[in-house]
């Protein structure tokens, strides 16, 4: 016969048994999970809005897909038929002549702007505040409608080139003034890489400019040995946003030339075009081979910026 012992709780010494202990969830695991909790939703969302149509996208860039027909795998066709599309060719033409030559132009108001507010003892919060709210309304339809207005055959700005004498007629319908008049709106939106420039400046040490300047340094000398140098981490960063922002160009482009591109394909920028092709004509598979160039495009210009920069970006604390 088998005798079993029950186990008793053991006892101390003047006190009650000690009960079993429970395992309680730690405290990181339950911030862990109010953490997964709370990413969920932006997740969800990067997942059904970006990474999604991404993949969808790359999928159709070698396909002929249709919206009614449907479509069958094609292959790397579509990128072979871009370089022989005469459109498309056109539209490179005129985004790239939009970044190279839009693109220094803004910085240099944007500097320009940014140094003569950190001289300015007063109004200067008023002024950056001018200054800046272009930027805010500047990329709008309603704004891309007004400039139409301004700048078509009864606009003021061909009012005020009459009284001058200095040009006449419309600069919409103009092919050779389209260019200039998009380079203008993109300037006039100079206020975030102008608050940029501005912060950067602040930053510069009064002291260096006393001392050159008891050096007997101008300030010519001033800018191109101080300003520029210690500036150069900024200016990098807005070269590299602003030229990405150029080649991104859609909303003023589809308004002023009616979705058209016109005259002549002067405003027939890349993301026009493509909109053109992808939902004018419903050839999406062509449409997203276009979109991938372009990602391609701008990823290399992005690495070559990044690439070179170590020539001429400076930053502080760092032996050269």
């Amino acid at each position: 016969m088998t005798v079993t012992h029950e186990a008793s709780p053991v006892r101390r010494a003047g006190g009650p048994a000690r009960r079993p202990q429970t395992k309680r969830p730690s405290r990181r695991a339950a911030e862990t999970r109010a953490g997964y909790a709370f990413l969920a939703p932006w997740l969800l969302g990067f997942i059904a809005l970006t990474a999604g149509p991404m993949i969808a996208s790359a999928y159709l860039a070698f396909t002929d897909y249709h919206p009614i027909r449907g479509g069958e795998w094609i292959g790397t066709e579509n990128f072979t038929r871009l370089f022989d599309d005469p459109r498309f060719m056109d539209s490179v033409q005129v985004t790239v002549t939009y970044a190279i030559v839009g693109t220094p132009i803004k910085l240099a108001a944007a500097l320009g702007v940014a140094m003569l507010l950190n001289n300015r003892k007063r109004g200067k919060g008023t002024y950056r505040s001018l200054f800046y709210a272009p930027s805010l309304i500047g990329a709008s339809v309603s704004i891309a409608i007004v400039w139409k207005a301004m700048f078509n055959d009864q606009g003021i700005i061909d009012d005020i080139g009459d009284y001058f004498g200095t040009w006449s007629g419309g600069w919409v319908g103009d092919p050779g003034r389209t260019m200039p008049m998009m380079i203008l709106l993109a300037v006039w939106q100079f206020g975030a890489p102008m608050v940029i420039f501005l912060a950067g400046l602040k930053q510069i040490p009064n002291e260096l400019y006393e001392a050159a300047q008891v050096d007997g340094a101008g300030p010519v000398r001033r800018f191109t040995k101080i300003t520029l140098p210690m500036l150069s981490p900024v200016l990098f960063f807005n070269l590299v946003l602003e030229t990405i922002n150029s080649f991104q160009i859609f909303a003023s482009a589809f308004i002023i030339s009616g979705g058209r591109g016109g005259p002549a394909n002067s405003t027939l920028f890349y993301t026009l075009y493509l909109y053109q092709r992808g939902f004018g004509q419903g050839q999406l598979g062509y449409a997203a081979a276009m979109a991938w160039l372009l990602v391609i495009v701008v990823g290399i210009i992005t690495l070559i910026f990044f690439r070179t920069s170590r020539y001429w970006v400076h930053y502080s604390g760092e032996g050269r």
